[in-house]
């Protein structure tokens, strides 16, 4: 792979999720970019033009990707892979491992996020909080949610309140797990982690950054209490449901700033010594409950959907720097890498 880091590199993605904050950034910093798109060039980029990616890439189906043809033509172009929630599901974790076109951050993170267990470890290991897992429907002793696996935006998930209401909504053809629900205030913590920058709040050989907060917006789940208590609802079909929508931009009170920006260091220091590191975006999702006390539930070890309401900045980026989104803060990444010839250490 050295020789094909020794061109600048072309910021490419697939066309969904975060791709026009992420075409945005490379415009921005003065970076080439390219959209991988299915079947036709999606026409939505002709709405947002200075989000258009310089050109596209067109495919059948994503598993071409693995092609060899595929990925040489890629890789003439200088192409580093930037991943998101959409495009790592669209292929599936395996798949995107294989992938032979350099990609930024590290690959190996797959393995550690979507396996519940080794996530556990993970961010146990770096001393967060967490929600009781459920081991069995016998270990039921008050409210669960249920997760099934899959970055799919919370499509499928539910909270029951019983042993029985759980094995009446499980669809037992999906892997899941089953949480203690904790009430609370979401918060979604969306981080960069550097290792080859040495500026800002430092992290072992590198600077953590915290670029924006959001929280979700949830299909049916934020406004259904208006038709009736829950119970009353299933009663007539309806049920809760947890897909994402869309998302709200955050501002945290200040004095838990502190609490949140270790934690992400905590999750850096853990990850490296686990398999190797975490760097780039990354996002730590919460709940805080009535004591402050700060449950982490899940960890995206790339650029989420959340970092969308950051544009052009947020509360948070823009006290690092002006019109700064992490779409940006990745070109700008990959931009310092290629200038300072250290390309190696940010790609797998």
């Amino acid at each position: 792979m050295k020789d094909k880091m020794d061109k600048k590199p072309t910021i490419t993605t697939s066309c969904s999720h975060t791709s026009l904050q992420i075409f945005h950034g490379a415009r921005k910093e003065g970076m080439k970019s390219i959209g991988i798109a299915v079947g036709e060039r999606p026409r939505v980029y002709e709405a947002f033009p200075l989000a258009r990616p310089d050109d596209f890439f067109l495919i059948g189906d994503y598993k071409d990707l693995l092609k060899q043809e595929v990925a040489e033509a890629l890789e003439d172009k200088g192409c580093v892979i930037i991943p998101h929630g959409s495009f790592v599901e669209y292929m599936g974790s395996k798949n995107f491992k294989k992938i032979r076109i350099p990609v930024y951050g590290n690959k190996a993170v797959l393995d550690w996020e979507s396996d519940r267990k080794k996530e556990r470890e993970w961010l146990e290991g770096a001393g967060l909080k967490m929600p009781r897992d459920i081991k069995s429907l016998s270990d039921i002793d008050g409210p669960v949610i249920v997760k099934y696996g899959g970055a799919k935006g919370g499509k499928g998930f539910f909270i029951a309140k019983s042993r029985e209401e759980v094995e009446n909504r499980l669809n037992g053809k999906r892997e899941y797990i089953m949480q203690e629900f904790i009430p609370g205030t979401r918060f979604y913590f969306h981080y960069f982690y550097s290792p080859i920058r040495r500026d800002g709040y430092r992290v072992a050989e590198g600077s953590l950054q915290l670029l924006s907060i959001d929280r979700r917006v949830e299909s049916n789940i934020d406004e259904i209490y208006r038709l009736g208590s829950i119970s009353e609802l299933q009663e007539r079909g309806e049920s809760p449901g947890f897909t994402v929508t869309g998302n709200i931009n955050l501002v945290l009170r200040e004095s838990l700033l502190g609490r949140v920006l270790d934690m992400g260091a905590r999750t850096i220091e853990e990850s490296l010594r686990l398999f190797g590191g975490l760097w780039g975006p990354f996002c730590l999702e919460t709940v805080i409950d009535k004591d402050l006390n700060i449950y982490v539930f899940e960890i995206s070890a790339r650029i989420v959907a959340g970092t969308n309401i950051a544009v052009p900045e947020s509360p948070y980026s823009a006290y690092i720097e002006p019109g700064l989104t992490t779409g940006r803060r990745i070109a700008q990444e990959l931009k310092y890498a290629y200038k300072n010839r250290v390309l190696d250490r940010i790609l797998s």
